[in-house]
Formats: structure tokens, sequence, C-alpha cells
């Protein structure tokens, strides 16, 4: 049965290959998702959060299967990874399958494994709001929050409600200013700011709807 409690630690493989280097006090923000088709409205959450906090990479992370999402309508793995880089333009921007190398099915799995093997990294979680507003749901949410900084990028027609969601009230006492947001990648987690920008309307589950009407 699916829970959002709790995650046990987890053994860290001793070999994988991440496609990518990291240097002590680099500042990166770690954007994952099923990327189901990749869009602009990713671009924007990516670039928005690369610019306002000061980062040197943004590294996409495509994940396997999200538990939370249908696997009947989760696209293959490398048909998404070419979705994503296709999208991940602009300095800085990596595309990586570094969830399936390390058979990680959580987030919190993931951020605890680059965290032991790049030490001295400043890592960020990044989301879109619509993903705040379910984040509650999400396998060890509150541990998230407690090992890496979040920093939240505005979407279309869920602000109001991810600001108002459980994982917002319940760590709002540890919100950043917007205008601050560059002081997130350095902080001690639980930290978190909510970035707003210019909106994007484009959206994964509205692009699958058109290619099924498309394919009809």
């Amino acid at each position: 049965m699916w829970s959002a409690g709790p995650a046990p630690k987890r053994p860290a493989p001793h070999v994988f290959r991440p496609g990518f280097s990291l240097r002590p006090g680099m500042r990166v923000g770690l954007f994952g998702g099923s990327f189901n088709p990749a869009h602009e409205g990713h671009s924007h959450v990516a670039e928005t959060a690369r610019e306002r906090l000061g980062l040197d990479r943004v590294i996409w992370l495509v994940s396997p299967q999200n538990p939370l999402k249908s696997a009947r309508e989760t696209a293959p793995l490398a048909e998404r990874m070419t979705g994503a880089r296709a999208r991940a333009r602009g300095p800085g921007m990596v595309v990586a399958d570094l969830e399936t190398q390390l058979g990680s099915q959580y987030t919190i799995d993931t951020v605890r494994t680059l965290k032991a093997r790049y030490p001295g990294v400043k890592f960020v979680w990044i989301m879109g709001a619509d993903s705040l507003a379910s984040f509650h749901r999400w396998r060890g949410w509150t541990q998230i929050m407690r090992e890496v900084p979040v920093a939240v990028v505005s979407r279309p027609w869920i602000a109001l409600k991810s600001r108002f969601s459980p994982a917002a009230r319940r760590f709002s006492r540890f919100r950043i200013p917007a205008a601050q947001a560059r002081r997130v990648p350095g902080s001690d987690p639980p930290a978190w700011a909510f970035l707003t920008a210019p909106l994007n309307f484009q959206s994964s589950t509205a692009l699958r709807e058109r290619m099924r009407r498309r394919d009809a």
C-alpha cells in the first residue's frame, strides 16, 4: 500500500555514472519529474530557478516511473529523456537518468545519494507550484524538506492552492522571501522560497490529450 510517511535510509550503490561532474561549492538545482512529455512549462520552471537562485547547474532528473502516476500512461524512458534534452536549453542545464541507475523510486533516496556522493555541493530541490500542492503525498516529504532547501516556481491555476497546501503550512516559518532567493542554496534546511514569474500555461496533461486526439 502507498504510504507518504517517513522513508528508511537505503544503502547507496557503490558505483553509478551520473553523467555530470560537480565540485564543492557549486550551487546545483535538482529538478525531478516524469517529463511525460517535457514542455515549455518545464523549461520555464528550470530557467526561473536558475536565474533567481544563481545556480551553476540545473539537473533534470527524469524519473523511471512516478509512483503517484499511471505506468500505462507514462511514455518509455528513452522517449522522455529525448524530450527533456530538447527542452533543457541554455547554460548549466543537464538531463540525467540517475534514478534509473540507482533503482530509486523516491526523491528522498535520490537526494540522500547525491548529498553523500558530492559533499560540499549546495543542492536545491526545484518544483513547480503544482507539485507543492500535492507534496504531502510524496514518500518522506518532511524528510526531503529537512535534507535540502526547496525552490517552488509559480504555475498557472494552482499558485493560490499551493501556498495553502499542507507542506506550505507546515513549513511556513522556514519560508525565505522571494526577494532574497539567492540565499536559498546556502541555507540550512528546512528552507524554501516561492518564486513568481511570468506564467507559462503549457502542461503535460494537456499535451498528452492533444496527442491522443491527433492519433485517434
